[in-house]
């Protein structure tokens, strides 16, 4: 068995393009769109992914629908190099931090439409330092 995709419903594929690509990196790997069915398929990766294992998927619905929220669906998670880096590129990128790095090794933020990504340090936790040691969460994650 082979872990293929995360699917997730978007409700605005520019915003959702800009948090998923431009802000937290990810680059667009294939995208399909189905009159028929009325939808659109955007699979996304990471540095590690290939063009058919460990994406993304945004599913947008052309036809307008409410969605609970992102919460109960869980998270995705990420690893990184320098997740206090990584935090510090998303702050200035207008995202917010969630649940900040304070232990050096685990940080939270959502996406538009509110879906939890959990950002994880890459082997040992760096050591705690500040402005992260004393940050406190933001809303919930």
């Amino acid at each position: 068995m082979k872990y293929l995709h995360t699917m997730v419903r978007v409700t605005d594929v520019e915003k959702s393009l800009d948090f998923y690509c431009n802000k937290l990196g990810l680059k667009e790997i294939r995208k399909k769109e189905s009159e028929k069915g009325r939808y659109t398929l955007i699979f996304l990766g990471a540095d590690n992914s290939d063009d058919k294992h460990a994406l993304l998927e945004l599913t947008y619905n052309w036809d307008p629908e409410e969605y609970t929220s992102g919460r109960n669906f869980g998270h995705l998670a990420y690893s990184v190099k320098n997740i206090y880096q990584t935090c510090d590129d998303l702050i200035k990128k207008g995202v917010i931090i969630n649940r900040p790095p304070r232990d050096g090794h685990m940080a939270f933020i959502k996406s538009p439409d509110g879906i939890s990504i959990e950002i994880l340090q890459e082997g040992d936790a760096l050591p705690i330092q500040e402005p992260w040691k004393s940050m406190g969460n933001t809303g919930s994650w």
